[in-house]
């Protein structure tokens, strides 16, 4: 399928850095309670990733992430996820989260 470029203009895709994460035990497969930082404009969001393949919630703090910020709040368990933090999969389908490869202002939109 096709896509126009406004039609990819929809989708608000910015940079936020993890500013908190907890293990989140209760959710039906292994995932991590997310809080991002999108600066001033957008403010902190929170999210729930299946991240713990390859990260600990220690190990997220301070990194920068890449997530759709437009879509609507979604229950995901006992969290509201305000956010859609981005990854890919590695060779075994398990997330490798997407950011950039340099320090950027907070809340910058992808283009």
């Amino acid at each position: 399928m096709t896509i126009t470029y406004d039609d990819f203009q929809m989708v608000d895709i910015r940079v936020g850095r993890i500013t908190r994460a907890e293990p989140f035990p209760e959710a039906r497969k292994p995932a991590i309670k997310l809080w991002v930082d999108f600066g001033p404009e957008i403010g902190e969001k929170r999210s729930s990733a299946q991240l713990t393949r390859h990260y600990t919630p220690e190990g997220l703090v301070g990194r920068q992430v890449m997530a759709v910020v437009n879509f609507p709040p979604r229950q995901v368990g006992k969290v509201m996820s305000e956010v859609l933090v981005l990854g890919v999969p590695d060779a075994a389908g398990e997330v490798v989260l997407l950011s950039p490869d340099h320090d950027v202002p907070l809340g910058g939109r992808m283009f």
